[in-house]
Formats: structure tokens, C-alpha cells, sequence
């Protein structure tokens, strides 16, 4: 088994995986943006979608959106704690009996069909956590899509600006007072991220040529029992592309969630967020701005596709 596997199954099994990521729409301003976007382009694609292959999906935030619609949804995810908080958030929604659980890793799809589902959808990169394969695993999503696939991946061009901003997630904290664990740590390793920083061109270099995130570090503490973050294959927009028309998939489009957001401070980004009406507009404008093919590459974590078989 390859280590990107091990790794992934290793962290997202933690127990707390589940809580945790289906409360980051009330923790980060980023991910409220990301999440807007992509139900956006969701909720405007479903012409004649009426089975839906969700890879990675999580705590359910866009399985349990779709089976409300009526989709009938495979929800597929390597961590046994979020489907079990995806199947806790389905049975609120009155949408258990419409969603198929399924615990299993994008690398192995080979117990489905080809053109299985009129709709196969794979957000918050998880692709990009089955470094060497991500080129395969996109080849077996569109292998088993009929109509329409949607994909977000790690975006190299989004991810460079991280290695000159160690604080980075601190711009969208929404509430500071929150109990998150993360926000906490972030907020009380601001001074010394920033003290012991030093911007290093040849990491910066070395991740806009080979784009891996991760390596032999994350391996190691693997090894010694540790629960690393899994290794991270980033993907330049053009290379997307390229993959999806290789494997069959046409009229692509990329868009890059994040990259207007990314120029406003923290202050100005809570008051928008406070504000129904801001909230309402903003996160409009941002799917607008950020469609852009220009800026698709400097979305802040994710570079979003989408194209027809």
C-alpha cells in the first residue's frame, strides 16, 4: 500500500475528524467561501443528475445537499468517523434512506462500473492526498462518470504564497473566542510562526517545480507512530486540464475559490461576514471574481474543474 494511503487513512481516522470538519463553515471565512462556490456551481448543474458519486465526501456537506434535492448520492470516504457524523447530519436532514455510505479510498474505485453515475463530484482535495496516483484516480472518477464531473484539488499557484506566510489561516478566523482547537492554536502561535520564520526561495523553487508538499519528513513520523498531515500533491491549472481532457472529459472550466477573498484583511472580512446582506452579496461577487480563468490558479487552498462526458 502505498504511504500517501496509509497516511490518509491514518489521519482522517482520527476520532475527532468527524466534529471537527463538519463545523469548519462556522470556524474559517476560507472555507465558507470554497463551500458557497462549489454549491453554486452545484445547484446550477443538476439538469438530468439524478445519481451522484460523492469521492471523499466527508461529513456529508454536499452529499446530504444533493440527496435534498433528490439525487440518489454514493457518499464514499476513507474515514469511518465522518461518515458516521455524514450519517448523524443525513438522518437530521430527513435524507438518510437517499445516500449510500461507503468506507473505502479513492485509489482503489475498481468495485464500480464504468459510467456508474450521472454526476461524480470530489471536493477539498482529496485527490491530491493520493500522491503518485492522482493522475489515475482522476482517470478512475471520470471512468465511472456518465454526464457530469466536478473536482476541486490542491492549487500549486494557491499554495505558494503559504511558504512566504506562515499565518496565513489566521486571516480567516470568524470568530476568536470560538473553542475550536485549531483556531486556538493558530491565534497562540501567531508570535512565534512569525518570529521564527525565514522565507526560503529554494522550498518555494522546489514546490512550483514539483509541486509535492510532504515527503520523506511525513513518512518518518508515520513510521514512529505519529498521525502526519497526508503528503500533498498541487496541481498548476493547465496540467488539470490537461489530465480531464486525456481521460475524455470536455467544455472543462476552472475556477480558482478564494482568490478575491485572499486580498482582504481579517477585520474587513469578519464585518462582511456579520452582516447578512454583505454576506449574501460578497460571497456572490466572489463566485463571479473567482470563475475568472485569470485567477483560477491563486485560489486560496483549491483549484476548482468541472467538465462533461
Amino acid at each position: 500500500m502505498d504511504y500517501s494511503r496509509k497516511i490518509s487513512e491514518r489521519l482522517w481516522n482520527m476520532p475527532d475528524k468527524g466534529e471537527l470538519e463538519s463545523r469548519r463553515e462556522e470556524t474559517f471565512i476560507d472555507d465558507i467561501i470554497q463551500k458557497s462556490h462549489i454549491e453554486k456551481e452545484l445547484l446550477s448543474h443538476l439538469d438530468e443528475i439524478k445519481t451522484v458519486f460523492d469521492g471523499g465526501a466527508g461529513c456529508g456537506r454536499f452529499s446530504i445537499l444533493l440527496a435534498k434535492k433528490g439525487c440518489a448520492v454514493t457518499h464514499f470516504d476513507i474515514s469511518q468517523p465522518m461518515i458516521d457524523k455524514a450519517k448523524e447530519l443525513a438522518a437530521k436532514e430527513g435524507v438518510l434512506d437517499k445516500i449510500t455510505f461507503v468506507n473505502g479510498a479513492l485509489e482503489d474505485l475498481k468495485g464500480f462500473k464504468d459510467k456508474s453515475f450521472d454526476m461524480v463530484i470530489s471536493f477539498d482535495a482529496p485527490v491530491s492526498y493520493t500522491y503518485p496516483n492522482q493522475k489515475r484516480v482522476i482517470g478512475e472518477l471520470v471512468r465511472i462518470c456518465r454526464k457530469r464531473i466536478m473536482l476541486s484539488v490542491s492549487s500549486r499557484l494557491g499554495y505558494l504564497p503559504y511558504l512566504a506566510n506562515p499565518i496565513q489561516k489566521n486571516q480567516f478566523i470568524l470568530d476568536e473566542t470560538c473553542e475550536d482547537p485549531f483556531v486556538k492554536w493558530c491565534i497562540g502561535n501567531k508570535e512565534n510562526a512569525v518570529e521564527a520564520f525565514h522565507f526560503s526561495k529554494d522550498a518555494a523553487m522546489k514546490l512550483y517545480k514539483d509541486g509535492l508538499m510532504g515527503g520523506e519528513s511525513e513518512i518518518a513520523e508515520y513510521e514512529n507512530g505519529g498521525t502526519p498531515w497526508c503528503i500533498t500533491y498541487t496541481f498548476m491549472p493547465d496540467e488539470l486540464e490537461d489530465i480531464l481532457k486525456y481521460y475524455g472529459a470536455k467544455n472543462i472550466k476552472l475556477a480558482g475559490p478564494g482568490a478575491y477573498a485572499r486580498t482582504l484583511p481579517r477585520e474587513l472580512l469578519v464585518k462582511i461576514m456579520n452582516d447578512s446582506k454583505q454576506r449574501s452579496d460578497f460571497l456572490d461577487f466572489c463566485h463571479y471574481y473567482d470563475s475568472n480563468p485569470f485567477v483560477c490558479g491563486m485560489g486560496k487552498d483549491n483549484l476548482f474543474a468541472q467538465g462533461e462526458l
